[in-house]
C-alpha cells in the first residue's frame, strides 16, 4: 500500500519522496539537484529509489 502511494508521490514531488525513502542521504540531495535540472530526472530517480530500496524492505 505504501509502495503504491509513494510512487504517486515521486511523479509530483520527487524530493519529498526521495526524502520518505532514504532521508537526509547522498541520494536525497542528487535527486534534489535532478529535479531542480529537471522534472523528468528526479521523477525517475525517485522511482528508481521506491523501487530498489522497496525490496530491501
Amino acid at each position: 500500500m505504501w509502495s503504491v502511494l509513494l510512487i504517486l508521490l515521486a511523479f509530483f514531488l520527487p524530493p519529498l519522496t526521495a526524502f520518505f525513502v532514504v532521508g537526509f542521504s547522498t541520494h536525497f540531495w542528487i535527486n534534489l539537484i535532478l529535479t531542480l535540472l529537471g522534472w523528468i530526472p528526479g521523477t525517475v530517480h525517485a522511482l528508481w529509489l521506491v523501487v530498489t530500496q522497496g525490496t530491501k524492505k
